[in-house]
């Protein structure tokens, strides 16, 4: 449960999407509600980053409740670690990449290119780049770019889009998938 190395979102959508792990579907807000209350609902997310070498794999959520310590670890995992800065990650966004994950049945970490990134970060990138948004959610906490060796760009990209919570992009051509919890939509290849 902690850090390995070196150092337009619709809870009806994110409850479904945990809920359809473990059964078959859960059409409304309230039968998801339902399945989620009581005994053992715990969610859980597994990433590993190949710019610091650190891995997590980690319960945050437990019986209802968030547990605090464990977002903290998740907000320095997902750190711009150019600057070495930290923000909180939006909890929508961390939960669509747990149902994600969940939906993809994966034993496999994601694999995490980019989660917060400070304005200097995004501007660097941008000027880089073209497929880099000025307003990047990345810059709020709200988004992160994964990848997964076992499953491929359009599996991974499914499975987010699944969750119809947040933003979905395909970046097949450098094999990632954009999450984020902005509006819902999805773009890219």
């Amino acid at each position: 449960m902690t850090i390995s190395g070196s150092r337009g979102l619709t809870r009806r959508g994110l409850l479904g999407a945990f809920a359809a792990t473990a059964v078959t579907a859960a059409p409304t807000y309230t039968m998801a509600a339902g399945f989620l209350r009581g005994a053992g609902d715990v969610r859980r997310l597994r990433m590993h980053s190949g710019r610091t070498g650190e891995s997590i794999d980690i319960l945050y959520w437990i019986d209802g409740k968030y547990v605090r310590e464990s977002l903290k670890e998740i907000n320095y995992f997902m750190r711009d670690w150019r600057q070495d800065s930290t923000t909180s990650i939006d909890t929508r966004t961390i939960d669509i990449m747990a149902a994600s994950h969940n939906l993809l049945r994966a034993d496999e970490p994601y694999l995490l290119l980019s989660g917060y990134r400070t304005p200097q970060t995004n501007a660097m990138l941008r000027s880089r780049s073209g497929g880099v948004a000025k307003q990047s959610l990345h810059m709020k906490g709200q988004a992160a770019d994964l990848r997964m060796n076992s499953k491929s760009v359009t599996e991974v990209a499914r499975a987010a889009a699944a969750c119809a919570s947040g933003g979905v992009g395909r970046y097949s051509k450098s094999n990632f998938v954009h999450m984020d919890c902005g509006p819902i939509r999805t773009w890219g290849r």
